[in-house]
């Protein structure tokens, strides 16, 4: 699998003797049988076992890769920048696992890569822009919280690992505040120009007067004690 194999005119299938190999693996996200497989699309197909520790950097070496899929699996640590050397890919499936840290950006060079799966993990940052990753929709990144830009609806920050929901944030908190502000500046108003009316057409302003004198003498008083 280091070796890519050469395209032959004649088609080759695995075998012993007469007997072809038969298999059903996932590709691309549904499950395909082949009553033979042939020499030339390499699988590697360990989806749903109970594989732990981190990625092998040896795996960028398996240039001869059509299909790749760890899923449902218990692998942590980063996606290995050496993935991006599998020049033949065409479906990636790390979905289900403990993956952490940001998406290579060598991935988005992988030109014959059609099906992308890196969702339910725990991976972060920016998604890389470009080439192939243009082709993915969100299906491809969901239940990764800490990720961000395109096709996700979550926009980056200024720092890397900075997320921003459109429409939250202080931009939404401070518009709330200042909607409050002018809400109870308006009722205080409004509320001061009714008493006020009510005031001057029922002769209040004798008795709001008279609770001033009252004020008046009761400090007056308080400051005669003092002395």
């Amino acid at each position: 699998m280091k070796n890519v194999v050469k395209k032959n005119t004649k088609p080759e299938y695995v075998s012993t003797g007469s007997i072809y190999y038969s298999i059903t693996v996932t590709v691309k996200g549904v499950d395909q049988y082949f009553p033979q497989l042939s020499v030339e699309y390499t699988i590697v197909d360990l989806l749903g076992n109970k594989f732990e520790g981190e990625m092998p950097n040896i795996i960028g070496k398996l240039k001869s890769l059509i299909v790749l899929n760890l899923s449902h699996n218990s692998l942590a640590g980063q996606i290995p920048h050496s993935l991006g050397n599998i020049s033949e890919i065409e479906s990636l499936d790390l979905s289900w696992n403990q993956l952490t840290g940001e998406i290579p950006q060598s991935l988005a060079d992988l030109t014959f890569l059609e099906f992308l799966n890196l969702s339910q993990n725990h991976l972060l940052g920016h998604i890389p822009q470009g080439k192939q990753f243009d082709t993915f929709d969100n299906y491809s990144f969901r239940g990764n919280p800490k990720l961000c830009g395109l096709p996700l609806t979550k926009k980056c920050g200024e720092h890397p690992h900075e997320l921003q929901l459109e429409g939250d944030g202080d931009e939404e908190e401070s518009g709330f505040t200042w909607k409050v502000m002018v809400m109870g500046y308006g009722c205080g108003v409004l509320l001061g120009i009714v008493l006020g009316y009510i005031m001057l057409s029922t002769g209040r302003p004798k008795w709001f007067n008279a609770i001033a004198d009252v004020a008046d003498h009761m400090i007056l008083n308080r400051q005669n004690k003092r002395r």
